[in-house]
């Protein structure tokens, strides 16, 4: 089935990623580099701007596509304000993170990499960020919750959007 490309909008950003772009022509491979200030720029790499840069790339789409979809540190999907990483890492790991991240998962009502509806959580995981002491832990955004329990977890983010207004 053929599909057209999709239309691409010229704002600001665009051209700051056009910009980026011309200073990395004579880079070997320069994709992830771009990829990631369009990340930077966008927030995401929504499908019209993965179609920007394989045009600028001269790529085809489904190159890109597969560069921005196989490495776990670029989105497709738009984050939230707040990004809630559970660490999934050894430590967290045997002392409950599962149980950890399936009730957030539950009180968000979201997948692990999706977003709420009103975009104020994205639930992430993590292998590790160094808590292990207080395993199992969470990250929202920069600060560290740790010895959660499932009820423990569904508290912190309760009162994480009561003290946030949301």
């Amino acid at each position: 089935m053929f599909q057209t490309e999709p239309h691409i909008p010229e704002n600001a950003h665009y051209k700051q990623l056009r910009d980026f772009i011309q200073t990395q022509r004579n880079t070997p491979g320069p994709l992830i580099l771009v990829l990631q200030k369009a990340q930077e720029l966008f927030g995401y790499l929504p499908r019209e701007v993965q179609a920007f840069v394989a045009r600028e790339l001269n790529l085809s789409q489904s190159e890109v596509f597969s560069v921005a979809t196989f490495y776990n540190f670029f989105r497709t999907e738009p984050i939230g304000d707040h990004i809630i990483n559970v660490c999934l890492g050894t430590a967290c790991h045997v002392k409950g993170a599962q149980h950890v991240l399936d009730a957030l998962a539950d009180e968000l009502q979201i997948r692990v990499g999706g977003t709420t509806a009103d975009g104020f959580f994205t639930l992430s995981t993590a292998r590790c960020f160094g808590a292990c002491g207080l395993a199992p832990a969470m990250m929202i955004d920069e600060e560290v919750y740790g010895k959660l329990t499932a009820d423990k977890a569904r508290k912190v983010i309760r009162d994480y959007r009561k003290n946030t207004g949301k």
